[in-house]
């Protein structure tokens, strides 16, 4: 069977808190680990979306309409839907398995990913990542 479930995919998260909302697997669990036996992902996802912004805003509020929020966390395959898309940021070195074990660590992670999803966010690229997703 191809593994699909690879690093960098765009997936919808389907259950829990960010249920909606659009994330990216940064590491995958295909075999699962001790404590989790299933087969599960690390994923950075989009908290708060940045909202829309229009040419005649001034820079400030441009800068603070492209601010989003991010969240990482360990979900189950089941429970995550993959979409088409990929999504070329680097987040391997920002989200790893450590990094969720101490509050400052995680706390850390989330503004590292933050500042990297906004700096994609700024290149116009992907732009479907950065949409609400609306049903």
């Amino acid at each position: 069977m191809v593994k699909f479930l690879k690093p960098n995919k765009a997936v919808i998260v389907l259950q829990g808190r960010h249920a909606g909302s659009k994330a990216v697997i940064a590491k995958n669990f295909d075999d699962g680990t001790r404590d989790r036996p299933y087969g599960h992902c690390l994923v950075v996802g989009m908290a708060k979306y940045p909202k829309k912004v229009i040419r005649k805003d001034s820079a400030k509020k441009t800068a603070k309409k492209s601010r989003v929020k991010a969240f990482i966390k360990l979900v189950n395959y089941n429970h995550i839907m993959p979409t088409r898309y990929t999504l070329d940021v680097d987040l391997k070195d920002v989200a790893t398995l450590d990094s969720l074990q101490s509050r400052d660590k995680k706390v850390t992670a989330l503004k590292e990913a933050k500042a990297r999803l906004e700096e994609r966010f700024k290149t116009g690229k992907n732009r479907w990542f950065f949409s609400k997703l609306r049903f």
